[in-house]
């Protein structure tokens, strides 16, 4: 088994790709952080860490990580695949915040990182993967979706900021930039009942399939249906704009947000989680 890692995005995506697209659900986050590295490479100013586990030219697991964000892994063939990425990490001396992905590969990092380097950690968000290929008639609420513009952006750096603070993150990401980006991909829409009520992004990051996520109400407005019509409205414009299908990740401490998402017609794929290291 070995480890190569890639400085450049494209050579990594030509060798990634078909492994990466083979768990499309599983994989959703990673395909969408490569797309904005292959498409809008502003949007992570650092050097991104990119690598492949492979033997005999099969690949057993990919990482990536986009300073000063989290690492995130793939699916992988063979849990010795994530040791061997969590010790060329720590060869590196790469100062990790954190991990994320699927809930025995995260498991097998931390065992081997804290091995390493002794560095606790603590887990942030029991996480699940969702999938949708068709939207279910949800109530009407008032209101319409429509893109966020450039006036709306105080409001999307209060709201953005508000939701990593809320999630119980300190915020690693540059709030600014991220909202910049999403403004940029024309990614960010808005539910707006006479003033913006709900926030959800999504955008095709996938060949045949979008990516939607975060999804953020204030607390003032929450319970009126409004996250509920937002996302539904969302999915279904994804859907008409030649998607396939959407995932989304749910946190499972909040049973709420798990109902209305498959209300609106989303399935449960797989868990997913996510720790930060102390």
């Amino acid at each position: 088994m070995e480890l190569r890692r890639f400085n450049n995005i494209q050579e990594f995506w030509n060798n990634a790709q078909d492994y990466l697209l083979q768990y499309e659900a599983e994989h959703n986050l990673l395909l969408g952080i490569s797309h904005t590295l292959l498409h809008y490479p502003e949007r992570y100013p650092d050097p991104a860490y990119l690598a492949i586990a492979q033997t005999k030219g099969k690949i057993l697991a990919a990482a990536i990580r986009t300073p000063p964000n989290k690492l995130v892994l793939s699916k992988a063939e063979d849990l010795n695949a994530i040791a061997l990425i969590a010790h060329d990490l720590q060869d590196n001396s790469q100062q990790l915040p954190g991990v994320s992905g699927l809930v025995a590969e995260v498991e097998t990092f931390l065992q081997a990182w804290q091995t390493l380097t002794e560095q606790p950690y603590r887990r942030v968000m029991e996480l699940r993967i969702h999938q949708l290929t068709q939207v279910e008639p949800v109530a009407t609420v008032s209101g319409d979706l429509r893109l966020a513009t450039e006036s709306d952006r105080p409001l999307l750096v209060e709201w953005l900021t508000n939701f990593i603070a809320e999630v119980g993150e300190v915020i690693s990401q540059d709030v600014e930039q991220a909202v910049n980006a999403g403004l940029k991909r024309q990614s960010i829409h808005l539910w707006s009942d006479g003033i913006p009520v709900s926030w959800a992004s999504g955008s095709k990051s996938l060949p045949a399939a979008a990516r939607i996520g975060p999804v953020y109400t204030p607390p003032e407005y929450r319970g009126k249906g409004y996250a509920t019509a937002c996302v539904a409205a969302l999915s279904q414009k994804l859907l008409d704009n030649g998607c396939d299908r959407c995932f989304l990740f749910t946190d499972l401490a909040n049973p709420t947000s798990n109902y209305i998402y498959q209300k609106i017609g989303y399935r449960p794929i797989c868990d997913w989680h996510d720790y930060s290291f102390i």
